[in-house]
Parts: structure tokens; C-alpha cells; sequence
């Protein structure tokens, strides 16, 4: 399928297939006139990059994780450990975001906030 189709079927425009394509997240051959042809499958690769940046996958992580998914005997398995990795990583991010909230807290009735706190951490 060329360009077109695959934006009208995935609702992306052609600037971000392009943008794709060129990042190596989806695969092209060249027509004999230069016009970019995809495969079929090109549609659910586009869906399954959308789903993990909606789940908060980067476009980086996203490209670096592809290859495994392509050469895993079982995609699925391969999936949910990346997702269970992801989870780890929130878990790290809300646990030091809990810490900053308690130490700004702590630092609000202080005469000066800004002054380093006794035995808070420092950046």
C-alpha cells in the first residue's frame, strides 16, 4: 500500500509515517517510480507504536525494544516484560516524586524554605 492509504488507514498523517520511517520503527520499499510501498502488516506495527507511546513508551524506547519483539519465539511473553519493566520504572519515578513532595512539605513553615533543611538530601 502507498503512503496515502496506510495514513488514511492508521489516521496519521504522512509527515509522522515519514517521521517513522525514517527513526526505523516501520519499513518501506522503494516502487519503481520512488514511491514508498508498506506492507499490509505496517498498519498493526503503526498501531502497536501508538499503543506503547500512549502507555508512556518513548519513541527511543519504542525503536530499541522492536528488534527483540521481532526475533522473540513468543511476542507476547516479550511484551508484558517490557510493560513490567515500564511499571518498575513508574513505581521508581513515584517513589522519588513522593520523597520531593514530603521534603516541600517539610520546608513550607520553615522561616526560610529555601535554606538547605537539616539532614535533607542535596542535589
Amino acid at each position: 500500500m502507498q503512503i496515502g492509504t496506510l495514513a488514511s488507514a492508521t489516521g496519521l498523517s504522512r509527515d509522522t509515517l515519514r517521521f517513522y520511517e525514517e527513526r526505523g520503527l516501520i519499513r518501506a520499499e522503494r516502487s519503481s517510480n520512488g514511491y514508498r510501498v508498506y506492507a499490509q502488516e505496517t498498519v498493526q506495527m503503526v498501531g502497536y507504536i501508538r499503543t506503547a507511546q500512549k502507555l508512556g513508551f518513548s519513541l527511543h524506547e519504542i525503536g530499541d525494544n522492536l528488534p527483540a519483539l521481532w526475533d522473540s519465539p513468543n511476542p507476547d511473553q516479550a511484551v508484558a516484560s517490557l510493560l513490567a519493566d515500564k511499571v518498575a520504572v513508574i513505581d521508581r519515578k513515584i517513589a522519588e516524586l513522593n520523597a520531593l513532595r514530603q521534603e516541600l512539605l517539610e520546608r513550607v513553615p520553615a522561616s526560610c524554605p529555601m535554606a538547605q533543611a537539616p539532614g535533607s538530601r542535596s542535589s
